[in-house]
């Protein structure tokens, strides 16, 4: 059987050059940009609620929450902007990317709820120090949960707006329900 190998069109450094001068937002395959889709109110809501939980819990810890326009390196040359992210180890400013990311958020648009609930799965998995990957549900309130078991394999969790995000270290509590607050879910499609 013949594979076709794909070949990058452009390096990860390459990658960084190029998007600095776009207009708009991109993540890198490892092998070429892809765009990001535009963003709803009830996205931007739910990134801000998730990082103004984070950086209250957070404070004083030795953690911090950072997002969305840091990058993660995951699989390859590839790099991830999650909509938010934790970190316990100090990166310089000028870093393109976060080292020792150990929590990461991504808020489900419509049109990619493939790539975070498949590709961005795998690839976060493959990052040793992320312990625990939250996918945020945008058109109601929700959240999946996948943490990092002994053996290497994820154990998925569904919490809805009665529970409690549970995450360790960083030991912190968020309620669900906090990071959908003034969210307005009655225009959401089903």
């Amino acid at each position: 059987m013949n594979i076709a190998l794909r070949r990058p069109r452009m390096t990860r450094e390459e990658f960084f050059d190029w998007a600095v001068a776009q207009d708009r937002r991109y993540e890198f395959d490892g092998f070429e940009p892809v765009a990001m889709t535009g963003g709803t109110v009830n996205h931007g809501l739910i990134c801000h609620n998730i990082y103004a939980a984070l950086r209250a819990r957070l404070r004083g810890s030795g953690c911090r929450p950072l997002g969305p326009d840091v990058g993660v390196a995951t699989v390859g040359d590839t790099v991830r902007y999650p909509d938010a992210l934790i970190t316990c180890t100090r990166t310089p400013g000028a870093d393109r990317l976060v080292a020792g990311v150990v929590v990461v958020f991504e808020v489900i648009s419509p049109g990619d709820s493939r790539v975070d609930r498949i590709i961005k799965v795998q690839e976060y998995r493959a990052v040793a120090s992320i312990h625990t990957y939250v996918i945020v549900e945008q058109s109601g309130v929700g959240l999946t949960v996948l943490r990092r078991q002994q053996d290497d394999s994820w154990r998925a969790e569904t919490l809805t707006a009665d529970d409690v995000l549970h995450l360790r270290a960083p030991d912190i509590e968020i309620p669900v329900a906090e990071l959908y607050e003034d969210v307005d879910l009655s225009s959401s499609p089903p």
